[in-house]
């Protein structure tokens, strides 16, 4: 008896607003209908290798053109929504702004977009943060993204699968090429880890990829590892 009108003092209190614009909204953990309708969530089809979204359908397995010419070391990578415009806010607030209990809402997008990837996987493994910006931000988003996806699916989480060596600058304002180079070499797997990374199929779990540099080397780090295969699983997809 006392649950609902707990809820009824809370939604007054603290009353539900838009994961994105802040508008009121009905419930906690939605969008109001003009952000809806911005935020583009990823469907197929897309890039059977690394997820881009196609404008139409192009057959079975197909590759975009990246793809074709170098396949990434990750096996399939997939994403929840767009990044641009409409959704930067949304990813930005759990990144930067301490709103941490966007974590478990993000979460359920994630288990939607990545249920092909999660059936074929065995262990969740976020991208670390350099301990310097840890300790600024006192999170790791991914890690947090990783737990909340737990919940989902049952796998278990290893947050210090993955270590970054040295301390690398944002990837933000980098060219393809220049993000590469940033982070060639910036991750290994944690030798206390080898065991139950050797032999195993990994979800790299992460907040937003861009080009798929991060991605990419944290696989090779992975595979380098033992790894039977790693596929990638992500908030926001950049697309331009």
């Amino acid at each position: 008896m006392l649950k609902p009108l707990l809820t009824r003092l809370l939604d007054t209190v603290f009353p539900p607003q838009c994961l994105n614009c802040d508008t009121l909204v009905t419930a906690y953990g939605t969008l109001c209908q003009p952000c809806w309708q911005q935020v583009a969530f990823i469907t197929p089809p897309y890039c059977h290798a690394c997820g881009l979204p196609f404008e139409y359908t192009l057959g079975h397995e197909a590759l975009c053109g990246e793809c074709i010419y170098t396949l990434p070391p990750f096996a399939q990578a997939r994403a929840a929504i767009r990044y641009d415009e409409h959704s930067r806010g949304m990813v930005l607030k759990l990144k930067y702004a301490d709103q941490t209990q966007l974590a478990p809402i993000y979460g359920t997008w994630l288990a939607r977009a990545g249920k092909e990837l999660i059936e074929q996987c065995d262990i969740l493994v976020p991208v670390p943060l350099h301990y310097r910006r840890f300790i600024g931000r006192r999170y790791n988003q991914s890690a947090l993204l990783a737990y909340s996806l737990t919940t989902h699916t049952g796998l278990p989480v290893i947050p210090d699968a993955l270590v970054r060596k040295r301390h690398t600058p944002p990837q933000a304002g980098l060219s393809k090429k220049q993000r590469n180079d940033n982070v060639k070499g910036a991750f290994h797997a944690h030798p206390k880890h080898a065991a139950q990374i050797k032999g195993r199929s990994i979800l790299l779990i992460d907040d937003v990829m861009t080009t798929s540099a991060t991605a990419a080397q944290c696989s090779k780090a992975l595979l380098d590892a033992g790894a039977s295969r790693v596929h990638v699983l992500t908030l926001a997809r950049a697309t331009l």
